[in-house]
């Protein structure tokens, strides 16, 4: 691994999507075809406990800060239910005292106290015990005039922790079966040395955003609604921050209320990976979902219904 401080974040724009690239590292290792693993639980309990053990777990095992990516959206508000009730008592202060925490991606311009922005969504679910007693929060300002510049800082502040532990994901689900990692959609052109990136949104991104928040509980007003839809662009970390990641914490609940996921996890599943880069590259560009296949530490977690049409 190249040491941070060699690093060096260039930009580059393709079709209109702009991406911040990390100079001097090495192409992902081409994996072996063989299957993804992933644990099926009864209950999206369940799989909040199963994350949360993987967080405690993990930290068992360093010494030291963690720094963490949230996950937004319906995936790990379970475990953020548990993490919300121990952060109003003693329990594990000292787990959070060690952690920095980052978000993963915002629509933008919009307001950050929004009830659709994921900011707003964390405050609701992990309550400010939470945020009061974690060493550090990092949320990507979705009101900033100079998005290129925030996200830049945003890139530069995750390095200097040393890089991230463990990255929460789900599986966001796109046309033509393929899937979404953070905001990172089919035909972006993102590579894997882009750090993160600035996706121009989309009528169907904004209806899936606006969809999930309702589906997990939050109450959305018409103004926050149509501030919401005239988003123009979303901030998003890339895929060399997946893949940088020393561990993927994935989980899908919402097959339910989200039915394209089932199309979507199959084709993740069963996709046979080329063993030629180029090729690699252009499958991960057509369904960029395929990037948890080059992470060589995903634990996943999901629940029978997404299952019950394949």
């Amino acid at each position: 691994m190249v040491p941070s401080s060699q690093i060096k974040i260039g930009r580059r724009v393709v079709d209109g999507n702009i991406w911040l690239a990390r100079h001097g590292v090495s192409p992902p290792h081409v994996p072996k075809n063989g299957t993804y693993d992933y644990t099926v639980l009864e209950s999206e309990a369940e799989v909040g406990h199963a994350m949360f053990n993987e967080l405690r777990t993990y930290a068992d095992q360093k010494a030291g800060d963690i720094v963490i990516v949230l996950l937004g959206g319906r995936g790990a508000q379970a475990m953020y239910g548990i993490i919300r009730d121990l952060a109003q008592t003693d329990e594990i202060d000292p787990l959070l005292a060690r952690l920095h925490v980052f978000m993963q991606d915002a629509l933008a311009p919009m307001r950050m106290n929004n009830s659709l922005s994921f900011l707003s969504d964390f405050e609701r679910l992990l309550g400010p015990g939470f945020f009061e007693k974690v060493k550090s929060f990092t949320p990507m300002d979705a009101e900033t005039r100079d998005p290129e510049g925030e996200l830049e800082r945003y890139v530069e502040k995750l390095e200097s922790f040393g890089g991230i532990d463990l990255f929460f994901l789900g599986l966001g689900p796109e046309t033509n079966a393929a899937s979404h990692l953070c905001y990172i959609k089919p035909g972006s052109g993102a590579a894997y040395n882009d750090m993160a990136g600035i996706i121009p949104v989309s009528p169907s991104i904004l209806e899936h955003h606006i969809s999930k928040f309702k589906a997990g509980g939050t109450n959305v007003s018409a103004a926050d609604e149509a501030e919401c839809r005239n988003s123009t662009y979303i901030l998003t970390l890339g895929p060399a921050a997946i893949l940088g990641s020393r561990r993927i914490v994935q989980s899908i609940v919402d097959a339910s209320t989200a039915p394209a996921k089932r199309a979507s996890f199959s084709r993740l599943v069963e996709t046979e990976l080329s063993d030629d880069p180029d090729g690699l590259a252009r499958q991960a560009d057509e369904n960029p979902g395929l990037w948890l296949r080059l992470h060589s530490d995903v634990r996943s977690f999901v629940l029978p219904d997404l299952f019950s049409n394949i």
